[in-house]
């Protein structure tokens, strides 16, 4: 017996302007036991389909046609009260954000036996014992002790696990899972999904999974949806539709996507419905200024660096207990390089970025920028230069930029401070990065929330170049985004590396990408170096056990169709 059936839903956002369609009449079923994936880009519908069925959509949302029939009886017309009876024992949702989902007052326990209490006929003794066995269950070792801890002092794959408990509190029958993966790191990820195809398997759970990861969705689901601007686009069986797509803008989201095994020139963009995104960044090419620096010398080198943050304090220096970070780490990227760095939640990838910017103190080592030690620079003149030639993208753009200023006073803000130009020259120099970037100049009219992510992440980019920078970090540019973006950004910073010739640190836990992106990769782990070689020759043979691991766990993509691929593949060969 199907367990959901989804038949020519219509979800609509009536405004004072126009009726905006958010999901228009979509069919979707999920049998017993099934995992049925649903992908697509920003804004396709996937997660309104997910609220539709959960009855969350918020005002002034409604399903205005078709119906969601679960079990047998519809229940996209029944009143608050009714689906408040579903909603949380027979279907449970899994959000992206297990933060969001979590009460930071309230410890894991109380918030797991609440739940059990609410839905489940079991005395309170029993409820506590059912959340430890769920605590142990996802995966989260000393169960007795991490059920009395609150959200804050789990790590982003454990918080999304006590989530999945949640999820699981109440025995439900269909669990939707939207992005439940974004930005964990791939040994995370790993365990997460292999939770939720156990929990299918074993107790005939359908699973709903939201996601605009095409390994995700190769890796672990039976039946694929693809949607495209609220509609559905394609659907069928997953290795049926990635192996051999129908449509054309499945065609296009599959070549989208970033292979582990062979390396592009540049990543194929979503050309469905004409909105292929052609970007100038060569034209910068011709005001800037030529690097100095010898090429057969690095750039920057990284000596021994250690970083440690205070756990616990105390007025006693003796009684004071710290976390080592990052422990005496050492690499070098030479002028022009890509150099990557890789490794689970908690290596220290990031901790190192902020080091060498400055945005950490450096307990430990040195770091020198174009033959300086940085630490040598006493005097406030050298230090803002320095800081003037190594610039930063955020894995989040819109917590870097400044909500309160229009684009164009975010990315004039750099060119003032280091006082690089006056007066028009200033305006000028930012509409021209704003076109360059594929954003346009009236773009610096609007303020940072009136675009989406990629664009906003387009937006750091262009305050990042604004100094003229000898070095960009990027610290997880991609991470949050779908793959058609993803591929914008990611073709953006290789441009940059091929047109300005800069030298860039790029951070990742997505390794197909950082197989596209770099030249040499450093893999950490416990903030120590285990591995650092040739990008080529790291995926072809690893040598440490721990990098054969993380290759191991990497989502597979053989079964991806390579149409549209072969010529990238090409020139990159």
């Amino acid at each position: 017996m199907t367990l959901l059936n989804i038949h020519d839903l219509t979800v609509e956002f009536p405004t004072r302007r126009k009726r905006i369609v958010a999901v228009d009449k979509a069919n979707l079923t999920v049998e017993p036991g099934q995992i049925h994936g649903l992908v697509g880009e920003s804004g396709a519908g996937k997660s309104t389909i997910g609220a539709a069925i959960m009855g969350l959509l918020g005002a002034p949302g409604r399903i205005s046609g078709g119906e969601i029939i679960f079990g047998g009886s519809a229940i996209s017309g029944i009143d608050q009260k009714a689906m408040q009876a579903l909603r949380g024992k027979r279907i449970s949702m899994i959000f992206q954000d297990p933060l969001t989902s979590l009460n930071p007052l309230f410890t894991v326990r109380r918030q797991l036996t609440e739940t059990i209490l609410q839905h489940l006929d079991v005395t309170k003794a029993e409820a506590n014992q059912r959340a430890r066995d769920l605590i142990d269950r996802v995966g989260i070792p000393n169960p007795e002790v991490r059920l009395d801890q609150y959200p804050h002092q789990f790590s982003g794959g454990m918080r999304q696990r006590v989530v999945i408990a949640l999820a699981l509190c109440s025995e439900p029958d269909v669990i939707i899972a939207d992005e439940p993966t974004t930005a964990l790191d791939v040994s995370v990820q790993a365990q997460i999904l292999d939770l939720i195809k156990s929990l299918a398997r074993e107790r005939e759970v359908g699973v709903i999974l939201i996601t605009h990861d095409m390994g995700v969705i190769a890796e672990t689901t039976d039946k694929v949806t693809v949607m495209y601007m609220g509609e559905v686009v394609e659907s069928g069986d997953t290795s049926e539709v990635l192996g051999n797509p129908q449509h054309e803008y499945t065609r296009s989201l599959i070549a989208a996507v970033p292979r582990p095994h062979v390396k592009v020139h540049r990543f194929p963009q979503i050309s469905y419905g004409g909105r292929e995104t052609r970007f100038a960044i060569e034209d910068l090419s011709r005001d800037w200024p030529a690097s100095q620096h010898d090429k057969d010398k690095p750039l920057v080198e990284a000596k021994n660096l250690t970083k440690k943050f205070l756990e616990k304090g105390s007025i006693f220096p003796w009684a004071r207990q710290y976390f080592t970070a990052v422990d005496d780490f050492s690499f070098d990227i030479m002028p022009g390089e890509v150099f990557g760095i890789v490794g689970e939640s908690g290596s220290g990838k990031s901790t190192i970025a902020r080091m060498i910017c400055g945005l950490y103190h450096i307990d430990g080592g040195t770091v020198a920028f174009d033959g300086k030690v940085v630490s040598d620079l006493t005097d406030a003149k050298a230090q803002d230069e320095y800081r003037r030639q190594i610039q930063m993208v955020f894995q989040d753009p819109y917590s870097s930029l400044n909500p309160r200023m229009r684009v164009d006073k975010v990315v004039a803000e750099p060119i003032r401070h280091h006082k690089l130009l006056q007066g028009r020259a200033v305006n000028d120099r930012v509409d021209e990065l704003l076109e360059r970037v594929g954003l346009g100049a009236e773009a610096g009219l609007r303020y940072p929330h009136e675009f989406s992510g990629g664009q906003r992440q387009r937006i750091a980019i262009a305050r990042a170049l604004a100094t003229q920078p000898k070095f960009l970090i990027c610290d997880e540019p991609t991470s949050a985004l779908d793959v058609s973006i993803q591929a914008q950004i990611l073709n953006i910073l290789k441009d940059l590396q091929e047109f300005l010739g800069l030298t860039m640190l790029f951070i990742s836990h997505d390794l197909p990408v950082v197989r596209q992106m770099c030249d040499r990769v450093a893999v950490a782990k416990n903030g120590q170096l285990v591995e650092l070689q040739k990008t080529d020759d790291l995926f072809a043979n690893p040598q440490t056990e721990y990098t054969k691991e993380l290759l191991r766990l990497m989502p597979k993509l053989d079964d991806l169709s390579d149409e549209g691929i072969a010529e990238e593949v090409a020139l990159a060969g």
